[in-house]
């Protein structure tokens, strides 16, 4: 094979088969790779530009061997499992199964020393690159792309939504954390139930068909759900720039809800619950729903995440607003912590006043207030507490 040519599966001559072989097929997770098993997967032979690994050569070859040998057990485990083999061409095997395992031996194979510290962080990686593959691996075998950027996202947001916004509930009605609770009035158990009934009707009649719809969207921008994951660096960073991005939309979108006109049909839904609790966060009119959904979604679209990104961020959005919406300001409240993050008593505020007094418009950050004077009779409330030692 010429060293410009592209990626090819069987680079060895073998007796016909109905199907080409491929390193799936073929690999022996018993046996040490040979420099052929490579040629199936990679090619011919790329230069190495990875930091290599220190210590002996009977250490490097031994973290090979085990790493490499782990390796085709989670393989073997994917075959005899879940019919991988029987599920995905050959081509595509390859390019989704086979990067983590060659970035394995050839870091472990090189002769370049390195500290300790590179070998346990690259044993790291690969523990949490082969559990990620293997989960990966079974849905993308078992779902089409489609239903995981869909039905699979609905059911995380609903997962994350319900079991993080009820306990909200319970601490109502036990009066437990009584302490914390930022307002002493309590929603009756009519109210609670009204709110979820309306909540699952929302969220099956309007969220699950815009995500639905917005697919193809995200797919034109880049989504894709194929190994290898993105490096944390650029998952983390793609997480601040979405709430970054959300934050501001939100803003203006959030204020513009607050005319007259808009607040009366529309954004009053939202503020039936003068004293909220963690799942009212989502409680609103669909209108309201489609009008700063986009502001949750624009983020993503404009840098076609992987998957794995985008399913982060629902769930670290959805922790936020249940947060910002749960009507208790804990020790441990990320507000204490996180500086500019405006958390539940920042939000709680703006629920408590009538619609032409209200401030606080922001979904998670406090900055976008404080440059547009939005939040200034928040904070006068705060020193008059401050001041008399006691909370209105």
């Amino acid at each position: 094979m010429a060293a410009t040519e592209p990626l090819v599966i069987a680079t060895k001559a073998v007796e016909p088969l109905a199907t080409p072989p491929d390193f799936l097929d073929t690999f022996d997770p018993m046996k040490k790779p040979v420099e052929k098993d490579y040629a199936m997967i990679v090619g011919p032979e790329e230069p190495n530009l990875s930091p290599r690994i220190g210590g002996s050569a009977d250490l490097r070859s031994t973290m090979a061997s085990l790493i490499e040998s782990c390796w085709g057990v989670w393989l073997s485990i994917l075959i005899s499992c879940i019919g991988v083999h029987d599920r995905l061409d050959s081509e595509d095997r390859c390019r989704r199964y086979a990067p983590s395992y060659v970035a394995a031996s050839i870091i472990l194979k090189s002769e370049r020393p390195v500290d300790e510290c590179s070998l346990i962080n690259c044993s790291c990686n690969l523990h949490v690159a082969a559990s990620y593959s293997f989960l990966s691996a079974y849905l993308i075998t078992h779902f089409s792309e489609f239903q995981l950027a869909t039905i699979g996202t609905f059911l995380i947001h609903e997962s994350v939504y319900f079991l993080s916004g009820l306990p909200t509930l319970y601490f109502e009605r036990s009066g437990l954390f009584r302490k914390y609770k930022i307002q002493k009035k309590v929603n009756t158990p009519e109210v609670q139930w009204r709110c979820i009934l309306r909540l699952v009707l929302y969220h099956v009649c309007v969220n699950l068909p815009l995500m639905l719809i917005s697919y193809p969207t995200f797919r034109f921008m880049g989504l894709r759900s194929s190994l290898p994951l993105p490096p944390w660096s650029v998952i983390v960073s793609q997480i601040i720039f979405y709430f970054i991005v959300e934050d501001f939309v939100f803003y203006w979108g959030h204020r513009i809800l607050h005319t007259k006109w808009l607040y009366q049909h529309v954004h009053s839904v939202h503020h039936e619950h003068a004293t909220p609790f963690g799942l009212t966060s989502e409680y609103a009119h669909p209108a309201e729903i489609l009008f700063l959904g986009f502001a949750t979604i624009l983020g993503p679209a404009l840098t076609g995440p992987h998957l794995f990104t985008l399913w982060l961020w629902v769930i670290v959005r959805v922790l936020e607003t249940v947060e910002a919406h749960s009507g208790y300001h804990f020790p441990w409240s990320p507000s204490n912590f996180i500086p500019l993050y405006g958390g539940a008593d920042f939000h709680d505020y703006h629920h408590r006043l009538l619609y032409t007094k209200s401030g606080n418009y922001s979904s998670t950050f406090t900055y976008v207030d404080w440059i547009f004077g939005t939040d200034k009779g928040y904070w006068k409330l705060k020193a008059v507490e401050e001041v008399e030692g006691k909370k209105y």
